[in-house]
């Protein structure tokens, strides 16, 4: 196909950006899209019983024939958690590292989507030919393992899109980040860079990985003759590792417990990418057989998840352990924004059962920091920078950090989910918009529970809830039964007696006035009640209810 001279590159972020989480970008080039990452967000104090947020892609649905692919960075669950929700709506082929691929696969099986999916493994300094764009997987460090950043060569330019990523000269597993490549790039030239900037706030650089290996050695010394409990994120292969090594060294059996731990770990092992010394690992149930000096449980819930196995443990409803006062409980992870709440709850829990919690230098992030940042700037030398995966404040500060490496302003831009940025001679500016809502998925549902069920959730979980019941007789409108006033989070109805009794007469009026003016249609009924009560309600109590009539007719 002949290229347009006058043709603009498009970079679409369908999520990703003002919020941690949920990353997905489109890049458009004439009759081509390729899609970079399909991931969710888990939901929001005020998303009332959802589940997990999943991208809107409706943009995509709308272009289906021009996708031709997506490309994966790395396994975390804010890169592949929708993919089977997505894959779904678009089959699209999917193309990842070898670990990555494995995490996907066993997500495509859940959902039986394996027959129908395609699939590349993509080794590092592989490129993939997708429509007119080239894609090139290069060597990064994170804290999952086989991260890739992407080269994508594009008729109007390279860009450069690093994934999450952060610079580790002594990774635990495989090589350090290829900066060679970075800096081979940087000199063909580089249209765009679009870098992570979750640690852009942060000075310095990013701890390699392996100091944690060491604190772990350190406590498993100093509590030679406690049972150990560590908690950290299911996809951290590399800290799983190091606390096998230590386990190994310390004589003790090691105990995997979390269904997505689990998983992981079974799938890092096929691929080998986690190497056990034989006879460590047990299953959960041979517990008993070893004293607390011998054992080491690795478990989710770092985060303070509900269901999460150590948040059972700590309320005391797991099935199979026990807190105990000699128990150690490691907390290898740093609170997600927003789960601070939920974490303390869950250490204080631990505390009271008289448990010692451990969390001070357990954990490294895996983001790079502002140094990690710079050396990526100076090696690729962009043309444009686009800061990527982050909260407002984190693009903000990525944007000054570029500004800081030479990019002018007006060749840096912090972009909101759904804009559409546009890359052509002398164009660099965003020209329009698609949906970037975010789709709830509640239960089997997706997409069925909307703004306006969670604004009905929330007045409920607020106000609560007041049912009026009345039946009237056919034709004549006479009062036969009721009004029965029925409350649900409101008041207690036994304590509430008189109240009560005044809402009936408040119904009762509000009828024979509608019926004085001959309204007999049910809808306009229940809209007199609904507006009399909730008034009435309110300057009774100050208090608003969702007051839901119920009429029927004998």
């Amino acid at each position: 196909m002949k290229v347009k001279k006058d043709a603009n590159l498009k970079i679409i972020p369908l999520g990703g950006l003002e919020q941690i989480g949920m990353n997905i970008t489109a890049i458009e080039y004439e009759d081509s899209i390729i899609v970079i990452d399909c991931g969710l967000s888990f939901p929001e104090d005020d998303m009332l019983g959802i589940d997990l947020v999943i991208p809107d892609v409706t943009y995509l649905l709308e272009n289906a024939d021009r996708v031709k692919g997506l490309v994966i960075t790395h396994g975390h669950e804010d890169h592949i958690g929708a993919i089977p929700y997505v894959e779904k709506q678009i089959n699209m082929p999917i193309y990842a590292t070898k670990l990555t691929m494995g995490i996907i696969e066993n997500k495509l099986q859940e959902h039986n989507l394996m027959n129908i999916t395609k699939r590349k493994v993509v080794k590092y300094g592989q490129t993939i030919n997708l429509g007119c764009f080239r894609i090139e997987f290069i060597r990064t460090n994170h804290s999952i393992v086989d991260a890739a950043a992407l080269a994508i060569y594009t008729p109007r330019g390279i860009l450069v899109h690093t994934g999450d990523f952060k610079v580790d000269f002594t990774p635990v597993y495989g090589d350090a980040i290829d900066l060679q490549r970075f800096g081979e790039l940087g000199k063909k030239g580089v249209l765009a860079l679009m870098a992570d900037s979750t640690n852009a706030e942060r000075p310095g650089y990013t701890m390699s990985e392996k100091t944690v290996g060491i604190t772990f050695d350190h406590l498993f010394s100093d509590y030679r003759k406690n049972r150990l409990i560590i908690a950290t994120f299911a996809s951290n292969v590399d800290r799983v590792q190091q606390i096998i090594n230590s386990a190994a060294k310390y004589g003790r059996k090691v105990i995997v417990e979390g269904r997505s731990m689990v998983n992981i770990i079974e799938t890092a092992m096929e691929l080998g990418y986690l190497e056990v010394p034989d006879n460590t690992l047990i299953q959960i149930d041979q517990m008993n057989n070893y004293t607390d000096d011998q054992i080491v449980l690795i478990t989710t819930g770092s985060q303070g998840e509900n269901m999460a196995a150590l948040s059972r443990m700590a309320a005391s409803i797991h099935n199979r352990v026990s807190i105990k006062p000699n128990d150690v409980v490691i907390f290898s992870s740093k609170p997600i924004p927003g789960n601070e709440k939920a974490v303390s709850k869950v250490i204080n829990d631990l505390e009271q059962k008289g448990a010692r919690v451990i969390f001070e230098d357990t954990h490294v992030s895996g983001h790079a920091c502002q140094e990690e940042l710079k050396l990526i700037y100076s090696l690729t030398r962009p043309q444009y920078a686009i800061p990527v995966h982050g909260e407002y404040r984190h693009l903000k500060r990525h944007a000054e950090l570029a500004q800081d490496m030479g990019i002018p302003k007006e060749n840096v831009k912090i972009l909101n989910s759904g804009d559409v940025l546009e890359l052509g001679e002398n164009c660099f500016k965003v020209t329009g918009k698609v949906p970037s809502q975010g789709i709830f998925v509640d239960g089997l549902g997706v997409g069925d529970v909307g703004n306006i069920v969670l604004r009905d959730r929330q007045h409920l979980s607020e106000n609560g809830l007041v049912i009026v019941v009345v039946t009237l007789e056919k034709y004549s409108n006479q009062i036969l039964a009721g009004p029965d006033i029925v409350s649900r989070g409101f008041v207690y109805v036994r304590e509430a007696e008189t109240l009560i009794d005044d809402c009936r007469y408040v119904v009762e009026e509000t009828l024979e006035k509608c019926f004085d003016k001959n309204i007999t249609d049910w809808s306009k009924l229940k809209s007199a009640i609904r507006d009399a009560l909730g008034d009435f309600l309110w300057k009774k109590m100050k208090r608003n209810p969702m007051v839901l009539p119920i009429i029927t007719e004998v």
